[in-house]
């Protein structure tokens, strides 16, 4: 009966070169989990601001006695006279604080939600990125039906 490695048609990795795989291994389960976004590694941009149309667009409402504090300031919510802006994820935060926020980079800061942007750039490949995800995802529901 063969073993492992002769049955999948691999070679045992010499001891000395096992500290090497181990961390290409960390590397390649840390990409595999979004720790590094991809456009980073490929020498791309950073992400844009937030389309000025969505951010100016975006729900207000007033703080009431029950809100503590916005997430970003942690400024103890005691004369209620600031606004609370609500991103589509649902978070909210003071107005003054989140708005320099999406002036810079289009996501939450607490869940990383993405905003529309005004670069169409950008825009097309945050679509390429979601069909290769979608893709990835249907060539892994057909592996597992056909050896699940």
């Amino acid at each position: 009966m063969a073993d492992y490695f002769e049955e999948m048609g691999w070679e045992p990795v010499p001891l000395e070169e096992t500290e090497r795989h181990q961390t290409l291994l960390m590397v390649r389960s840390l990409l595999d989990h979004g720790f590094f976004p991809d456009d980073l590694l490929q020498g791309e941009r950073l992400p844009p601001p937030a389309s000025k149309d969505v951010v100016s667009n975006l729900k207000e409402r007033m703080p009431t006695a029950q809100d503590e504090s916005c997430t970003i300031c942690l400024k103890p919510n005691t004369e209620h006279l600031e606004k609370f802006m609500i991103l589509p994820c649902s978070h909210e935060f003071h107005g003054t604080c989140i708005l320099p926020w999406l002036n810079k980079t289009n996501s939450c800061p607490l869940c990383r939600h993405e905003l529309p942007t005004d670069d169409e750039e950008y825009e097309e490949r945050k679509k390429y990125r979601e069909r290769q995800r979608q893709h990835e995802e249907e060539l892994e529901g057909l592996h597992n039906s056909m050896f699940g």
